[in-house]
């Protein structure tokens, strides 16, 4: 059993502790309260002047799969849509970037495919720490990554190819949904008849999951293409989310009534001197969002945006007037519940995997605050 005692304690489930304690055992947390009994064999982490928070979960990530120079194993740039591939493979478990996300209190990643092709592929849920990839992902898929916007246009537009056009982003996305639903109409209709099923196709297999609402889009998208993502999603009846989501303040009313909109996951923040579609950074509209009934989430887009930035970008909206306990939410059980993980991960509850993190300072409030311990399964995978 580990204890965690004497901590200011954000639980992430609607109550904060002044000062309480924090039980574990065998990967979970058992009880969390003002004051717990400390068994003598107990393990005890004296955390008195610490802020004891659920690890932090990245909801929009690629750390592990984009590697030095030109190795990027996570964009599949040879078709502008690749649905039937999976990030889960291109992850590497020894890469330096899970030690740097883990010393920035993050302890869950969602790694999806890059940007590069309208469709890239599948989404999956990995904790910081582990000996394969297989042991880190805690869910696969999470989602079906989508793309509009420049990243494909400038990859397949310099080779004179679809898509060189938003109209063209369009009708890749719309393409492949319209193939994948007369496919699933097909297997339909063979009622189970091996000689009558369409031929076996892994990646409309996997588009088929989005349209059951299995899974979400998980679109990258800014400014008008958020509306875009809106106008198909409504179209086909399929939940998304909208991953970086710069000019969100523009749409405020489409956004907010989006019936299938899972969250807004915004950020990073770090790209506000760039022009066109990345040029309107709004934080702000996190508090408009939240106000509102949006599931909002912030993220770092790793390893692009340092990992150490992202309470940075939390601190940021709460100076912008955002609620600190509601930013603190966009970093732990937000993203949690995006990616459908609210029942492992996100908050510190009893039953919940034992991912804690400690900070000296408050973050989001105090400037210099830094993460001290970061614990992952109940162990303590880093410790100033």
């Amino acid at each position: 059993m580990l204890v965690i005692r004497h901590a200011k304690i954000f639980t992430a489930a609607d109550k904060t502790y002044e000062r309480g304690d924090i039980a574990v055992e065998n990967g979970k947390i058992i009880a969390v309260a003002e004051k717990l009994p400390v068994p003598d064999y107990a393990e005890i982490i004296e955390a008195d002047g610490l802020f004891a928070m659920p690890g932090i979960v990245d909801a929009h990530s690629h750390v592990g799969g984009f590697g030095a120079g030109d190795s990027q194993d996570l964009n599949e740039m040879t078709c502008n849509a690749t649905p039937a591939v999976e990030s889960f493979y291109a992850i590497d478990s020894d890469s330096k970037d899970f030690p740097r996300i883990i010393r920035a209190g993050i302890t869950t990643s969602v790694i999806a495919p890059g940007s590069g092709n309208v469709i890239g592929g599948m989404v999956c849920a990995c904790k910081s720490m582990g000996r394969s990839t297989t042991e880190m992902c805690i869910k696969n898929p999470v989602a079906l990554k989508m793309a509009l916007g420049g990243n494909p246009k400038g990859v397949y537009g310099s080779k004179n190819q679809l898509p060189m056009t938003r109209m063209g982003i369009a009708e890749v996305i719309r393409n492949n949904l319209f193939k994948a639903r007369d496919y699933m109409q097909k297997q339909q209709a063979a009622n189970g008849a091996p000689e009558k099923m369409p031929p076996y196709d892994q990646g409309l297999e996997n588009i088929c999951k989005v349209l059951r609402r299995e899974i979400p889009i998980k679109v990258h998208c800014e400014q008008f293409d958020m509306m875009t993502t809106l106008r198909i999603a409504e179209e086909f009846n399929i939940s998304f989310t909208l991953d970086h989501a710069w000019g969100a303040s523009d749409f405020y009313d489409e956004i907010c009534s989006a019936k299938n909109l899972v969250g807004v996951i915004f950020g990073p923040t770090g790209v506000g001197l760039l022009p066109g579609e990345c040029g309107k950074v709004d934080i702000e509209c996190l508090e408009v969002l939240d106000r509102r009934g949006v599931t909002c989430a912030i993220m770092t887009d790793g390893p692009i945006m340092n990992p150490e930035l992202l309470v940075g970008q939390a601190g940021e909206a709460v100076r912008l007037g955002t609620p600190h306990e509601r930013v603190l939410r966009m970093l732990t059980i937000n993203p949690a519940r995006i990616a459908g993980l609210d029942d492992r991960i996100g908050s510190l509850e009893p039953g919940k995997d034992a991912d804690i993190v400690l900070f000296k300072g408050i973050p989001a409030l105090d400037v210099a605050a830094r993460c001290v311990r970061t614990i992952i399964n109940g162990e303590t995978v880093y410790a100033e």
